[in-house]
C-alpha cells in the first residue's frame, strides 16, 4: 500500500498526458498554487459529478490563485471524451501505469460496498507555491467535496 502524504511533504513530481496527449508536469505550476484530485474512472457518476464541480468552481479557484488538474488511470482518448461528452474545463490528465496515482497514496487497497480492493483512493492534495504539500483529504466523497476543499482553504 502507497504512503500517504502530509502537509509539508514535497509533492511527488509528474510528467502526463492530458486529453490532447500533450504532457503537463506539475512543476510547469511552481509559483502557483495546485489542487490535484485523483478519481478512478473517467464517464462514471460519482467522477462526473466531482470533475463537473471542479468545472463550475474553476474560475473562483483560479482567482484564489488554484489551477486544478485531475488524474485517473484513464487514456488520454477516454478523457478527451469525457471533457468533451461534460463540457469539463478541468485539466485531466490520465496515469494509466499508476505510478503518480501510487505516489500520491491515491491508489491502494480500500473498501468497496464491504469488500476489500485495490484501488484508486478518491482523494485530493494541494500543492503550494513551492511544491510542497499544503494538504492531503484521503477517501474523499464524489459529492461535496469541492465545496468542503473551498471552505478548508479559506476561499
Amino acid at each position: 500500500m502507497s504512503e500517504r502524504l502530509q502537509p509539508g511533504d514535497t509533492a511527488p513530481a509528474f510528467t502526463l498526458p492530458d486529453a490532447d496527449g500533450n504532457e503537463v508536469s506539475l512543476a510547469a505550476h511552481k509559483g502557483r498554487k495546485v489542487i490535484v484530485y485523483f478519481y478512478p474512472a473517467a464517464l462514471t457518476p460519482g467522477c462526473t459529478k466531482q470533475a463537473c464541480d471542479f468545472t463550475d468552481n474553476l474560475s473562483l479557484l483560479a482567482a484564489a490563485g488554484y489551477d486544478v488538474i485531475g488524474v485517473s488511470p484513464d487514456k488520454p482518448e477516454k478523457l478527451a471524451k469525457f471533457r468533451e461528452q461534460e463540457h469539463l474545463k478541468v485539466t485531466l490528465v490520465g496515469d494509466p501505469e499508476k505510478e503518480t496515482l501510487t505516489a500520491y497514496g491515491a491508489f491502494g487497497e480500500k473498501k468497496l460496498y464491504g469488500k476489500t480492493v485495490t484501488g484508486v483512493i478518491r482523494s485530493t492534495v494541494v500543492v503550494d507555491e513551492e511544491g510542497k504539500v499544503e494538504h492531503a483529504f484521503y477517501n474523499v466523497k464524489a459529492t461535496g467535496h469541492v465545496a468542503k476543499i473551498i471552505k478548508d482553504l479559506g476561499i
